[in-house]
């Protein structure tokens, strides 16, 4: 006997409104993160977490409470979670004996994972450590990649990418000097990723260009690699395909 589906249509604007948000479009909406935790933790990840997610908002969501998930054994609830509230990013923190201070970043594509990383942290100073004036929420920040690992690494490259990712916000076409305030910088060294956060101060010079510096303003977090799960050649080429519109 034959099962018929029946397909429930949204009845209000609002719900009409969620649900072409939600369909595939040329230029797609800002990417949102997730930040949620595993089923134990300490002071160490929740702070990192949480400065993470400061530097993501708006475009980040926390959801509470504790998660059994083990990404690298099945992704079956974080794929659920990015279905779910409509979110390609994901930030995951666990602490365990074997793993202890553990952070897994990763991307999905069409409510798939693509790529993850997991780092784990061996020294983290927070914001609230800064003495510093801090940066408006939304900021789109500068990104500075450093270290040969990064290009030479076919691996780091993608981890790279990865951060790429998880760390810009809307695409810009061009940039005013005033209007940078913010960088992020990535060093790798060996099999360790170093993140510094700063200030971009703008001072007077006597000249028509400005004097730079930079006031660092954290969080500042030495990063180890410890599992990496990228996407095979053929997904993440498909996940990266441009339609005719934009090219």
């Amino acid at each position: 006997m034959a099962v018929i589906r029946r397909i429930k249509k949204p009845t209000t604007r609002k719900g009409k409104k969620f649900l072409l948000n939600r369909e595939p479009k040329v230029i797609e909406n800002s990417k949102q993160s997730l930040f949620f935790k595993g089923r134990k933790g300490n002071e160490i990840l929740t702070s990192c977490l949480r400065d993470l997610y400061h530097l993501k908002k708006p475009d980040a969501l926390m959801l509470g409470g504790k998660h059994d998930i083990l990404p690298f054994e099945s992704t079956t609830q974080i794929e659920a979670f990015s279905k779910k509230y409509d979110s390609s990013l994901f930030f995951f923190g666990t602490h365990t004996k074997k793993r202890p201070n553990n952070i897994v970043l990763g991307r999905l594509y069409d409510n798939q994972i693509l790529d993850m990383v997991e780092l784990g942290i061996d020294q983290y100073k927070g914001l609230n450590s800064f003495d510093t004036e801090k940066i408006t929420t939304g900021l789109k920040p500068c990104l500075i990649f450093t270290g040969p690992n990064f290009e030479q690494n076919p691996e780091l490259n993608r981890i790279q990418n990865l951060l790429i990712d998880l760390f810009q916000r809307e695409n810009a076409n061009s940039v005013r000097l005033q209007g940078l305030e913010h960088a992020i910088m990535f060093t790798a060294s060996d099999n360790k990723i170093f993140m510094r956060s700063y200030r971009i101060l703008l001072k007077k010079s006597g000249f028509r260009t400005p004097r730079i510096e930079l006031s660092e303003i954290g969080p500042s977090v030495d990063f180890s690699i410890r599992r990496v799960k990228l996407a095979s050649e053929d997904f993440f080429k498909s996940a990266c395909f441009k339609p005719k519109e934009l090219k």
